[in-house]
C-alpha cells in the first residue's frame, strides 16, 4: 500500500505526527507527563509567587486549516502561535474538531522545564479557571490537552483574552495572554487551506 499526500505534504505530516504523540506511548525521545485526572492536574499546586521577569511572546494571527481523508469528515484546527523575540517557538494553542461531531479538543504546546504536576491554568477574561493537564513531553516541548466542551468553546469565542498560567521548575507562576479578538470569526469561517490525505491501495 502506498500513500500519496496532496498538496503541501510537509505541514500535513507534521500535523499528523503531532497528533500521534497523544496516542502513541512509545515514540522515541518522548515521555509521558505527570499523572492527571480527566478534569485536570492530579494535585493542586500553589505557586510560591509570580516570575517578575518573563520574556515577551509575540503572537501571530489565528488561522484555521482542515485535513481530509477520503470517506471521512474533515478535521479542522483553529490555531495561534507565539514566538520569543529570537524567533524561537514559545506557545501554540490548537482547538481541534471533526466536522459535524460537536466535540473539540484543546491542545497547548509549551516550553519544557515546567513543573508538570501543576498543569496549565486557562482563564478566559475574568471567568472561571480551567485546569488542563500535561499529557506528553518531547525534548523541546510539552503538550497539555483536554476535551473542550461546547460551553468552553463559546466562552473562548466570546472572550477578548485567553490567559495561560504555568508553574516553572522553581514553583513560580509564569503567565502569558493570548488575544482572542479574531478567534470567533476565524473559528466560524472557512479554512484558509484544506490538506487532502489520499491513500492508494
Amino acid at each position: 500500500m502506498s500513500r500519496r499526500i496532496i498538496p503541501a505534504h510537509r505541514p500535513l505530516l507534521h500535523s499528523l505526527f503531532a497528533a500521534s504523540l497523544l496516542v502513541t506511548p512509545n515514540v522515541a525521545g518522548a515521555q509521558p507527563a505527570a499523572p492527571s485526572t480527566e478534569n485536570g492536574p492530579r494535585s493542586e499546586v500553589a505557586p510560591r509567587g509570580q516570575r517578575s521577569s518573563v520574556r515577551d511572546i509575540n503572537y501571530g494571527d489565528w488561522r484555521k486549516v482542515c485535513f481530509k481523508t477520503p470517506g471521512t469528515k474533515p478535521v479542522c484546527r483553529t490555531t495561534i502561535s507565539g514566538t520569543f523575540d529570537t524567533g524561537q517557538s514559545a506557545v501554540r494553542a490548537d482547538l481541534i474538531e471533526r466536522e459535524g461531531e460537536g466535540s473539540a479538543r484543546l491542545q497547548l504546546f509549551l516550553p519544557v522545564g515546567m513543573y508538570l504536576q501543576a498543569g496549565v491554568k486557562l482563564t478566559v477574561d475574568q471567568g472561571k479557571p480551567h485546569g488542563i493537564p500535561y499529557v506528553w513531553c518531547l525534548t523541546n516541548t510539552c503538550i497539555a490537552a483536554s476535551v473542550a466542551d461546547p460551553a468552553l468553546v463559546r466562552e473562548i469565542e466570546n472572550g477578548q483574552k485567553l490567559q495561560l498560567e504555568v508553574v516553572d521548575s522553581s514553583v513560580q507562576a509564569v503567565i502569558t495572554t493570548i488575544p482572542l479578538g479574531q478567534f470567533a470569526s476565524v473559528h466560524q469561517g472557512a479554512p484558509i487551506q484544506t490538506f487532502e490525505h489520499e491513500i492508494d491501495e
